[in-house]
């Protein structure tokens, strides 16, 4: 499954930069992140619970960040399993500078969904990962502002 967006936050492109490779910052703002530890250079690990229609479990996995070109882009690659599949993906982000001090930041993927969750609820994969999406910009967005 492909995954495509934009989101413009009211921040300076820094500011968002050093939110966006923190991992308390990271844990604190993706839905569903229990637990998310350093273990390497730009190496996590991580524990996630998600629920996708009647799909509903844990992963835990890898996420691990690479060719970081601050504060412009960088590439995500997760990986994790548990009882409701695995899940397996890869991602660029970019920043640019926007009009009057804003950012704009885009992002494209691809996600790899297997087992239950990938068979019972494919259709709306697309539409939970957009709100995990913006559900994560906002609240690192509000962090930046201190709200």
């Amino acid at each position: 499954m492909k995954i495509s967006g934009s989101y413009t936050m009211q921040a300076p492109r820094e500011a968002i930069w050093d939110k966006l490779i923190d991992p308390d910052a990271i844990a604190g703002c993706l839905p569903g992140v229990e637990q998310l530890e350093k273990v390497g250079e730009n190496e996590y690990t991580m524990a996630m619970t998600v629920g996708v229609g009647p799909v509903r479990g844990t992963y835990s996995g890898k996420v691990s960040l690479a060719n970081l070109n601050p504060p412009e882009s960088y590439e995500m690659h997760i990986e994790g399993s548990g009882r409701p599949g695995f899940v397996k993906g890869t991602g660029m982000l970019r920043l640019a500078e926007g009009a009057n001090g804003s950012t704009e930041i885009t992002y494209e993927g691809d996600v790899e969904v297997g087992g239950p969750v990938g068979s019972v609820a494919q259709r709306m994969l697309g539409g939970v990962a957009r709100r995990m999406v913006e559900q994560f910009f906002s609240c690192i967005e509000k962090q930046i502002s201190g709200g």
